[in-house]
């Protein structure tokens, strides 16, 4: 029932996600969006900095807070190297295998010096995502919840199902990526462009936004209860008025009460916010890096 329930969801939520093109006969031999490797670590050797990559790495990772005044220029060192690489690499899609471990050294350097006793509960505002471990759509509650219901012993097929989504709509290209956090709602904005058909030069564009309720449960954990999904801002003729006239939301979190009789429950943990960044990790370990929209 829940193998069920979870394709019928993500292929919903693909129908959602895709609404405002047609199908396109484009073969995916040629795609737009690369899947990107996991990112590894460094050999604790490799680690360009004085601390020690075994004191960054622990098995149960938990908040740590960093007084020391004197780690400021260390943190901004650190974040100017993080994005720069999120520039370079478009966000990580295209790092190459150094490059990922440069990052995930970055990241977990930045964690280990976070400045902000309770993260959780100091992230209210809007956020850009400027890097990812993983495919940049999945910082979507709606794709969260879909993990989440897989559980770990199905964590395999999300991942295959994943994947199945990313070559669904392989055929486009992903722009901004962006979180509104307030104190109890979490509101994802994925802007996407999808080509019509080859050597036709007029591409769709729509903004898919996805709404969940968030229970912050301090230091670092979020509970996301996923609400409901929409299409807005889309270019082609008549329908952006209808979207925004009939202001149309797929009830995803009624369907999961209905197919299973409650809503599933994404763990979020933020490890490190300061003033202009964010770390997120999701239930995978998969980071999302955040800059502030100011």
């Amino acid at each position: 029932m829940i193998f069920r329930s979870s394709y019928l969801l993500l292929v919903v939520g693909t129908v959602a996600v895709s609404a405002f093109h047609p199908v396109n006969t484009r073969p995916l031999s040629k795609v737009s969006i690369m899947m990107v490797p996991p990112l590894r670590s460094m050999s604790p050797d490799d680690f360009p900095s004085d601390y020690d990559g075994e004191d960054l790495s622990p098995t149960e990772q938990s908040v740590v807070v960093d007084e020391n005044e004197d780690d400021d220029l260390i943190r901004d060192q650190l974040k100017r190297e993080l994005l720069l690489m999120a520039s370079t690499t478009d966000r990580g899609e295209f790092a190459t295998g150094e490059e990922r471990d440069i990052v995930v050294d970055l990241v977990t350097q930045l964690e280990a010096l976070n400045p902000t006793p309770n993260p959780a509960t100091d992230c209210n505002g809007d956020w850009d995502l400027c890097i990812s471990s993983t495919q940049l759509f999945r910082s979507s509650p709606f794709f969260q919840s879909l993990r989440s219901l897989a559980g770990e012993e199905n964590k395999a097929i999300a991942e295959n199902g994943f994947d199945l989504h990313e070559r669904a709509t392989s055929t486009g290209q992903i722009g901004r990526v962006r979180q509104t956090i307030s104190d109890d709602e979490l509101v994802s904005e994925v802007d996407l462009t999808v080509g019509i058909l080859p050597g036709i030069p007029f591409r769709i564009k729509g903004t898919v936004v996805t709404r969940a309720k968030l229970t912050v449960n301090p230091p670092e954990e979020w509970d996301v209860k996923v609400i409901g999904t929409s299409v807005k801002a889309s270019n082609v003729p008549f329908l952006d008025q209808l979207l925004d006239d009939v202001d149309l939301e797929l009830p995803v979190g009624s369907l999961y009460e209905q197919l299973l009789g409650k809503v599933p429950v994404s763990e979020l943990k933020t490890f490190y916010v300061d003033e202009g960044l964010r770390i997120t990790r999701d239930v995978d370990d998969n980071f999302y890096v955040f800059t502030r929209i100011w």
